[in-house]
């Protein structure tokens, strides 16, 4: 029998204290603890990237992290973009710019996308695409969504959503 360990974690800026598996994994925790099922589970490998959340200001596999090392710090889910009914610049530009297709890799992406221009206000195209590697999409072939980041930082940097 393992024993349970107390955590407790920000989310989107709500705090939680959870008793929980020590082998339970973040994707698992914010997915079926938290009911936040924006991050979604795709390869459980760390593989394709659709797990992709920020800790502490990190994008890191949600399903390779587990949630007891999330204790004590901030997770930033996709949920967590939009301010009410105000999409995030990142949301604007996927959708006004076609960066999502199918939808299944967007939340990863969307949250790898705003960790770099959180550390890049004015990224290149390589940067983005370098950037990205990690983060797999069957749909679009990258340059919608490559795209869409670039367009996005612009409209940070002006401070705009449209």
């Amino acid at each position: 029998m393992t024993a349970v360990r107390q955590i407790t974690v920000s989310v989107n800026g709500q705090t939680f204290e959870r008793a929980v598996d020590p082998r339970l994994a973040l994707v698992d925790f914010l997915r079926d603890q938290l009911g936040l099922t924006g991050t979604h589970i795709g390869c459980e490998q760390g593989v394709c990237g659709a797990c992709t959340v920020l800790v502490d200001g990190t994008s890191v596999l949600s399903c390779l992290m587990l949630a007891v090392q999330a204790d004590g710090s901030e997770v930033s889910t996709v949920e967590g973009l939009a301010s009410g009914l105000e999409l995030h610049p990142l949301q604007e530009a996927f959708w006004e710019k076609q960066g999502l297709q199918c939808g299944f890799c967007t939340p990863g992406m969307l949250m790898r996308a705003k960790e770099i221009l959180d550390h890049d206000p004015d990224p290149t195209s390589e940067t983005v695409r370098e950037a990205i590697a990690g983060n797999l999409c069957r749909c679009t072939g990258y340059q919608f969504i490559v795209e869409s980041i670039l367009d996005a930082a612009e409209r940070i940097r002006v401070g705009s959503n449209a």
